[in-house]
């Protein structure tokens, strides 16, 4: 049985950084660089998550509001940009987010495995990812303004008191 690693904050903050730019760089020809926003709680923000599960569990998060998720969809699928969020907007988003956390995987503990991405959209939601600890939390700046990526670990069991391996 093997035990659960827990990550250092900041563990991987070189990792995510290179990622994120090098995608967004090859993916959308967009030049990303971070900055030291502050996460501020958004009224109408996109939330896309990829989770990991097996012998370390956690997930990656990709926040940012719609108008930047029409301009990164134009620019991933060489399009207009949305006027709304569609369903050519949440697989371009759903894929980024695929991307990056697929990109993460190797300096992950080994055994991680990806579930499907997942979205919510909207105004005025939390997005809790329970028993969750942000590990790290970059805020990129963009053309498009700025975003923010997360690597969340989750630290506690969940309920009935059993760890998903």
């Amino acid at each position: 049985m093997q035990s659960h690693m827990v990550l250092q904050a900041g563990a991987h903050r070189q990792d995510m950084e290179r990622t994120v730019q090098d995608i967004f760089q090859t993916m959308l020809g967009l030049e990303i660089t971070t900055t030291e926003a502050q996460w501020p709680p958004q009224q109408d923000f996109l939330s896309v998550t990829v989770h990991y599960a097996g012998t370390w569990t956690g997930a990656v998060l990709i926040e940012c509001t719609p108008p930047q998720a029409f301009r990164f969809t134009a620019r991933l699928m060489a399009s207009e940009p949305a006027g709304r969020v569609d369903e050519d907007v949440r697989d371009a988003m759903g894929e980024l987010a695929n991307m990056i956390a697929g990109n993460l995987k190797p300096v992950l503990p080994h055994g991680v495995h990806l579930s499907m991405p997942s979205l919510v959209e909207g105004s005025d939601y939390s997005l809790w990812i329970c028993g969750g600890n942000a590990v790290d939390r970059l805020a990129f700046h963009s053309e498009a303004g700025v975003f923010w990526v997360t690597l969340v670990e989750l630290l506690e069991k969940p309920p009935g008191g059993r760890r998903a391996r």
